[in-house]
């Protein structure tokens, strides 16, 4: 019967990719971040449908089209608060599957082009995040967009001309608006199909998921159901509990109070930020004095991430079994939550500072740490000490 129906092509490549698909027997619970980054993307996806029935791309409109949801659509202060909650939530799960990716080498051949398509979700999903950010258009949604959109500016000969041409004008303004609601209307449609493109590559023969010991046996295999689907589902429901008690009990946790006070070109607010899933960028944007040089600087952050395939140069994948290297990973990701804390302080001393022994530290480790250190334990495996 199982035969009969997996000639079907259809069916053949649902169970190809979600039933018999091999995985191997020692991956843990961390290999399920990527699926319920998925799952969270689809929650945003769906929501956002629903309202952008109700929401109005207007400079004068656009606040008062979000309140109108809150207190008048039926359940539309549940579907904003899904919404607003579930970016963050989508990208707390990116960054836990890129730290995973990360410490377990899923970036070393063979699976080059699949971390690479990875980062280039994450970039979409970036840009997808920012322009979503201005649509409540709130103080913090206005002036985030000006400054944000404003370091184009910094580009030599074209930057001021991009910069209008960006804004559709002279300002944010109705043009500006209404650009930025296509584009977050139409991004998370191509944002699920690349999600496919990288769903494909690790499907690919002679990818596939990689594992907590950093091997590419093809011994040790189980079918993805029901052994994966119940680890992914259990992670589904806890990932729900938190996602709906930020829902219900602290819906404005992770947002800005000013975006709740109308847009006003003419009042500047006291401290301008992102939301907290840039703050990390932003803070080596602002980290080096020159406008152009902290632009290239923060771009080079984003880009550096799709050349660590190529920088490797370590014979074993896992960090597990890399102790100097683990150190430094350690050390890099609680130098990332540093950034994330100074992108939201006021650009002072001592913030300025620690901005930048921060920043430094985030590029030694992409440009020189990694292979460095790769390096030097591949000569410490091939000549090891003796007594």
């Amino acid at each position: 019967m199982r035969e009969r129906w997996t000639k079907q092509p259809l069916l053949a490549i649902l169970n190809n990719h979600l039933v018999a698909y091999p995985t191997p027997s020692n991956i843990s619970y961390y290999w399920g971040f990527g699926s319920l980054a998925g799952m969270m993307l689809v929650v945003q996806i769906v929501t956002g449908i629903f309202l952008a029935m109700h929401y109005t791309p207007h400079v004068d409109m656009a606040f008062s089209s979000v309140e109108h949801i809150m207190r008048d659509v039926q359940y539309g202060w549940l579907l904003r608060y899904l919404h607003a909650n579930g970016a963050s939530f989508f990208f707390i799960m990116i960054y836990l599957h890129m730290a995973r990716g990360r410490y377990y080498g899923s970036y070393a051949s063979p699976r080059g082009h699949l971390w690479g398509s990875g980062v280039r979700l994450f970039i979409l999903t970036m840009g997808t995040g920012f322009i979503g950010y201005v649509l409540p258009f709130g103080q913090m949604s206005l002036w985030g967009a000006t400054v944000i959109t404003n370091l184009a500016s910094a580009i030599p000969f074209v930057g001021d001309a991009l910069v209008q041409w960006v804004w559709g004008g002279f300002s944010v303004d109705n043009a500006t608006l209404n650009r930025f609601f296509s584009l977050h209307f139409t991004l998370p449609f191509i944002i699920a199909a690349v999600s496919l493109v990288h769903l494909t590559l690790l499907h690919s023969e002679g990818v596939g998921s990689g594992n907590a010991l950093g091997t590419e046996s093809k011994m040790d295999f189980i079918p993805f159901y029901p052994y994966l689907y119940v680890k992914d589902r259990l992670g589904l429901i806890a990932l729900m509990t938190v996602f709906g008690a930020f829902v219900f009990f602290m819906p404005n946790l992770m947002g800005h109070p000013d975006n709740y006070i109308p847009a006003n070109p003419m009042v500047t607010p006291a401290h301008i930020v992102p939301e907290w899933y840039f703050l990390m960028f932003y803070a080596i944007l602002r980290s080096i004095p020159h406008k152009l040089l902290g632009v290239v600087a923060m771009g080079a952050a984003l880009l550096r991430l799709l050349v660590l395939p190529y920088i490797n140069t370590s014979e074993v994948r896992s960090t597990a079994f890399r102790p100097r290297y683990r150190f430094f990973y350690w050390l890099f990701i609680i130098n990332f939550i540093i950034l994330g804390w100074i992108g939201q302080k006021v650009v002072e001393y001592p913030y300025i500072e620690v901005g930048q022994a921060a920043s430094i530290y985030y590029f030694r480790f992409l440009l020189v740490i990694i292979p460095v250190v790769g390096r030097l334990e591949s000569y410490r495996m091939r000549y090891p000490r003796t007594k």
